[in-house]
């Protein structure tokens, strides 16, 4: 009787402790429908916002910033709407429509700056084309299936299982690299985003300063640092100089590491 009553009392505690994130999740689906029926009317700036307070909420995935990518190149946010294209990219790399309105989108931009790939992004071309969690889950899934057959290797020795083990010991690595190749790049992926229609470029974080250059918004370059309200940007080519912070903003999620998921990763950096 006693077992009965505790484990009543169990299942209404993990009821009630589970009703707060029933309540988030639908708060977090309507405030989606919401924006998604503004940016249908055609309030693209309503839609924006209510896009960014479901990722400040922390329930960002790929259909959010593929939907804040679509609302700000509605409103005519080139920079912004590159910016949210780029974030998609890291849940839903393979999307078809989002690969497609991000090159439309880079299509507008006035600065042809092409970006090296590098050797390791060429040889292991495969990876760009998988997200963390996919790469992270096939990883996970290779090494199950290592230990479980190295256990039964112990147990029963055959040639197919032999032949077997050396197939899943090779993909195996293959997917560890791979997944530790995707954690470095995202983790360290210094590129950002001009936000601005112009920015010029200075020799130095001073508006006195010599001006080396201009560029124009959604023009992707590769921020060093940033100090007292300026920026170091550096592009492919080598060119460099001090933009004012507000002019770019960086593609990352979180500067400390990858996306963790849909749910429950660090907050992103803020749209300004």
């Amino acid at each position: 009787m006693k077992k009965r009553i505790w484990l009543t009392v169990v299942l209404l505690m993990a009821g009630i402790s589970a009703l707060p994130y029933a309540r988030a999740d639908a708060t977090h689906e309507e405030a989606f429908f919401t924006a998604n029926q503004a940016y249908q009317e055609g309030h693209y700036a309503e839609a924006i916002n209510g896009y960014l307070g479901v990722i400040q909420s922390g329930h960002a995935g790929g259909s959010v910033y593929y939907n804040l990518g679509n609302a700000y190149f509605k409103s005519h946010q080139l920079g912004r709407a590159i910016r949210a294209y780029e974030r998609a990219l890291l849940f839903a790399p393979r999307d078809p429509d989002l690969n497609f309105n991000l090159s439309h989108a880079r299509d507008q931009t006035r600065d042809a700056i092409g970006e090296s790939r590098g050797t390791l992004k060429t040889i292991f071309f495969w990876v760009s084309s998988f997200s963390f969690n996919e790469l992270f889950g096939c990883f996970a899934v290779l090494n199950f299936m290592f230990w479980a057959i190295l256990i039964l290797r112990l147990f029963k020795r055959s040639e197919w299982l032999y032949y077997l083990f050396l197939i899943i010991i090779s993909l195996w690595m293959l997917s560890g690299i791979s997944f530790g190749l995707k954690y470095c790049w995202v983790s360290s992926d210094e590129r950002a985003i001009v936000l601005e229609k112009e920015v010029t470029v200075l020799a130095g974080p001073d508006t006195a300063d010599t001006t080396l250059f201009k560029l124009h918004e959604g023009t992707v370059v590769h921020l060093e640092r940033s100090e007292d309200g300026w920026s170091l940007i550096h592009l492919s080519d080598n060119k460099r100089g001090w933009v004012p912070e507000t002019a770019v903003g960086r593609i990352s999620l979180n500067s400390n590491g990858p996306v963790r998921g849909e749910k429950g990763f660090p907050r992103p950096l803020s749209d300004t």
